[in-house]
């Protein structure tokens, strides 16, 4: 039975994660369970999973759900050093780490460090200093396993072979190119302008029913940049291995052209649960625990050119992919900054991809690979940069 610590089990894939282990009696253990500030929902999966140890992360929050708790659970500190001190200890096996944004950074550097395998949800850090935790994963003896579904399907295209002996990045060696599929988001059919969007519309996407961050970013597109960042340090690809195709059905995850030619693809109902699943299992195949893909069902799978220009933070994160450096960290915590003012009302939908673009003209990355320190020292000044953009709309 494997131990398993979940960071932000009060989000989508925190509650579907719990959905897969209620599902798969037996296999897993639920340890530790972090939330936000959601206490009421934290409180009922707490009554439900007994976990050994909580952390909330807002200090309101967590004063709050100790006062409901009725005992028999170990109250971390609240921030990220609860977060740390979780997935550092010894009685955990597998940490699913679904948080948002950069405050996954430090407790993915910990997990690694503590050799534990990461089902990573949380793309941010690996958009931010990638290669970098790939190092330390290898360092440590802990491992990265993607859980998005897009990256899940690029890693269970590449399992047709055997690991390579550096890990997960040996596997781009044998690849010709990638097709990283993407719905398109809430506005790829949208006619006419988008300046008028609003962040109620933005935030019905056709397809996957997923947490606000996320959400915003699937319709600017800006999540399959960052999703190309990430496969490029998971995999050790190159941006010119990677091709975003949109497939609004979201059937076919992603494909893989191996080099003598050969496309496989993985393929399968749009639910979570699966990829949550494979990266828990992994390296087994066990239960089914989805609807199982019905062919005769579908009646057309289609595949779509992206729009750069309607869409421009998908051409920024290839920009900051090929500028590397620090530029991804100032990519990713301009990206945060952006969306937060867009849902606060603050700027227009367009409005995301003006203060990216202008945070990203005011750095000059370095041409070597920053330490950890240098990266989390860019996060904070982007975000500051981006704020005073935010400013001048």
């Amino acid at each position: 039975m494997r131990k398993v610590a979940i960071l932000g089990s009060t989000g989508s894939i925190g509650v579907n994660a719990l959905r897969v282990i209620e599902e798969m009696e037996g296999k897993f253990q639920v340890v530790g369970l972090s939330a936000y500030s959601n206490v009421k929902l934290l409180s009922d999966q707490t009554a439900r999973h007994m976990p050994d140890m909580v952390s909330v992360f807002e200090p309101a929050a967590a004063k709050e759900f100790k006062r409901r708790s009725t005992g028999g659970v170990r109250h971390l500190e609240p921030g990220v050093e609860g977060l740390c001190e979780m997935v550092s200890s010894k009685d955990v096996d597998v940490v699913l780490l679904s948080l948002v944004g950069g405050v996954g950074f430090a407790p993915l550097l910990a997990a690694l460090k503590a050799g534990k395998t990461v089902a990573l949800a949380n793309k941010e850090p690996i958009v931010m200093a990638g290669e970098q935790f790939m190092l330390e994963a290898h360092r440590w003896g802990g491992a990265i396993l993607p859980v998005d579904s897009e990256p899940s399907a690029l890693f269970q295209c590449l399992e047709s072979r055997p690991m390579p002996k550096g890990g997960l990045r040996g596997y781009g060696k044998s690849v010709n190119r990638v097709f990283l599929t993407a719905s398109g988001g809430a506005f790829y059919k949208h006619k006419g302008s988008l300046d008028g969007v609003t962040p109620e519309q933005a935030l019905a996407h056709p397809t996957w029913k997923m947490g606000k961050k996320i959400t915003i970013d699937c319709a600017t597109l800006m999540n399959k940049g960052f999703e190309t960042i990430e496969i490029m340090n998971l995999f050790g690809l190159t941006l010119d291995q990677v091709e975003v195709v949109i497939h609004p059905q979201s059937i076919v995850h992603s494909a893989v052209e191996f080099k003598d030619g050969s496309v496989l693809a993985q393929m399968g109902n749009p639910d979570m649960r699966l990829p949550i699943q494979y990266a828990m299992t992994w390296p087994e195949r066990v239960c089914r625990i989805v609807e199982p893909l019905d062919l005769f069902a579908i009646k057309s799978l289609t595949f779509d050119k992206p729009d750069f220009k309607r869409f421009p933070c998908l051409a920024l994160s290839r920009e900051a992919a090929r500028a590397g450096g620090t530029m991804p960290a100032v990519l990713s915590a301009a990206d945060e900054v952006a969306v937060s003012a867009f849902l606060a009302g603050r700027i227009k939908f367009t409005g995301i991809a003006e203060v990216i673009e202008r945070t990203m003209k005011a750095h000059k990355p370095s041409g070597r690979l920053p330490s950890f320190a240098e990266v989390v020292e860019t996060d904070q000044w982007a975000r500051r940069k981006a704020e005073e953009a935010l400013d001048k709309l």
